[in-house]
């Protein structure tokens, strides 16, 4: 008598509900549905139909990914973009409802996602074993699981002020003013920047939880914050695959920036430094003109500019502004210096190498298939 066909292993995936983050996590279930696991991606119903929509073309979702939806806890008349009140109502809207989920659906892994990690006790709690995923730099994510000390040792307090303008000795360096959750807040809103802090030593207690930290990066772009996580799975660069663009240049709303980026025209990557438009950048050899904003952005400035040299940083006036001359005598530098393009080549090559088969992140999405496998 023939044996029955092994069952393949299901997979809930948790992305926090935001572009960015639904992005990477839906790249990271495309690579193990190739693999032959089951995925249940699960997004908020104010979410899923705006992902539907941007997914609509034939073949974008592949078979073994089933989009499944929860509650957000807000109402039709809500702002979906304060995202003050959607963090504080997700919890309680979500949790029930993902429990009830992964139990009738006999749902054995979740990836969650490192800002949803309130959902790790869920999980748990439902029988499941769990694994992290970081939208953000493994030198962020390593910052993060190092707040604690830099309160014990002074260099900012409980409430998010920074006690000085001491340099973080990290990979890659950066100032304590920097610290992406001091920065989500300006000066002007210290309870805010309270919240960030208290949020982020709260939900650094659920993260032990996790049997394996996924992350968006790989061992040739961060080997030493890497260094500092034992059980991270470094398996990026994650994005999805391009098609070439048309023409010379174009002004507009939006664009696919993974395909403007795949172009030969462009010269260089004028870019906020969000950690999914950093590694898009590396893994097309593009110089950048780094403009950051907050949060990790300043974190992922410095790799470009400090530690890979395959970018130039935009100076403020005495105003704070920066001006139209900066502006252009930054792109006129990238666009002449060699240096920056070789290093730039270096970096994408480095990159396209780590998630080819046989590259070291590659050689991790086999690890995690394997340990998802585990029933």
């Amino acid at each position: 008598m023939a044996a029955a066909p092994a069952t393949q292993p299901r997979v809930m995936v948790l992305p926090f509900p935001a572009q960015g983050h639904v992005i990477p996590l839906m790249e990271l279930s495309r690579k193990l549905a190739g693999h032959g696991v089951e995925v249940d991606f699960v997004n908020t119903e104010f979410n899923h139909d705006l992902v539907m929509e941007a997914m609509a073309e034939k073949g974008a979702i592949p078979d073994g990914i089933h989009m499944l939806t929860v509650p957000d806890g807000l109402g039709p008349g809500d702002d979906h973009a304060d995202i003050g009140k959607f963090v504080k109502d997700l919890p309680a809207a979500m949790s029930g409802r993902l429990e009830e989920m992964i139990r009738s659906r006999k749902i054995k892994w979740v990836i969650v996602d490192v800002s949803m990690s309130w959902a790790l006790q869920v999980a748990t709690t439902a029988g499941a074993r769990v694994a992290s995923f970081s939208t953000y730099s493994a030198a962020v994510f390593a910052l993060r699981m190092n707040l604690p000390k830099l309160i014990q040792d002074g260099v900012l307090d409980e409430s998010g002020d920074v006690k000085g303008q001491e340099q973080i000795k990290m990979m890659p360096p950066i100032d304590a003013s920097e610290i992406p959750w001091v920065s989500l807040a300006s000066t002007s809103a210290p309870e805010r920047r309270r919240n960030n802090i208290e949020n982020v030593l709260k939900t650094n207690l659920s993260m032990p939880l996790a049997e394996v930290v996924i992350l968006n990066t790989s061992l040739e772009l961060e080997p030493d914050a890497l260094a500092l996580l034992p059980n991270a799975l470094p398996l990026g660069p994650l994005v999805a695959p391009t098609r070439r663009v048309e023409g010379k240049g174009l002004v507009v709303g939006w664009a696919p920036q993974q395909r403007v980026l795949s172009h030969p025209a462009v010269a260089c990557f004028m870019s906020h430094c969000g950690w999914n438009s950093t590694v898009e950048g590396v893994l097309h050899g593009v110089p950048f003109l780094c403009w950051p904003y907050f949060a990790d952005q300043f974190c992922n400035q410095s790799y470009v500019c400090n530690v890979w040299g395959t970018g130039a940083k935009l100076r403020r006036d005495e105003r704070g502004v920066v001006a139209k001359d900066e502006v252009q005598s930054k792109v006129a530098w990238l666009l002449g210096d060699e240096g920056v393009k070789a290093r730039a080549v270096a970096w994408k090559e480095a990159a396209c190498g780590s998630i080819r088969e046989g590259g070291s992140s590659h050689g991790n999405l086999l690890k995690l298939v394997s340990l998802l496998r585990q029933q």
